[in-house]
């Protein structure tokens, strides 16, 4: 496994190795011992699914109180996966880390506690594997503006509208968060 740091402690890229031949291909993408090896101890409690269309965009979700650490991988199709620090006192509080994650390239993204979280599916059919470390609580869900002028996420849209669920249009902004913070 290949593990690339971030701009941001703690956000981690994660290239698992892939056997393959003319029948297709293996590749471990989660194992214990071997992410505790990389400093990854982690307990997954909940798994998820996604399904999402190309230019659905999902999030920017966290958790308050009770947050989610993610692993997140996608399965079939492309995506553009940002994580943006929320994490009160952090010297990188308000700045975020984007990445392309695909069937193709098979890359994975940790994304731990105090981190918004969304992605904008690239191609239609996109499924997205979240690995949770704590259940979800949907009293305790948020949503940050996808689109706050504040944190300047450069989202690949190629001047297309994102589709937003109803409370993603309507997530707070980022200033909400750090006059908190």
């Amino acid at each position: 496994m290949n593990v690339i740091e971030t701009a941001i402690a703690g956000l981690l890229i994660l290239e698992p190795t892939a056997y393959g031949d003319d029948r297709g291909f293996f590749l471990e993408s989660w194992n214990r011992r071997r992410f505790a090896d990389f400093g990854l101890d982690l307990e997954f409690v909940q798994d998820n699914h996604s399904r999402s269309a190309a230019g659905v965009l999902r999030g920017l979700h966290f958790q308050d109180p009770n947050p989610q650490g993610k692993l997140v991988r996608v399965v079939n199709g492309r995506a553009w996966d940002v994580a943006v620090d929320i994490r009160a006192g952090s010297a990188t509080f308000g700045k975020w880390v984007g990445v392309e994650l695909s069937a193709t390239n098979k890359r994975m993204f940790w994304v731990p506690d105090g981190f918004a979280h969304g992605f904008l599916a690239l191609e239609d059919d996109t499924d997205f594997l979240y690995k949770c470390t704590s259940y979800f609580e949907p009293a305790n869900e948020h949503s940050l503006q996808w689109n706050d002028p504040i944190l300047g996420i450069d989202w690949p849209l190629d001047g297309l509208e994102p589709q937003l669920s109803g409370r993603d249009r309507v997530g707070m902004p980022f200033a909400a968060i750090a006059t908190v913070a």
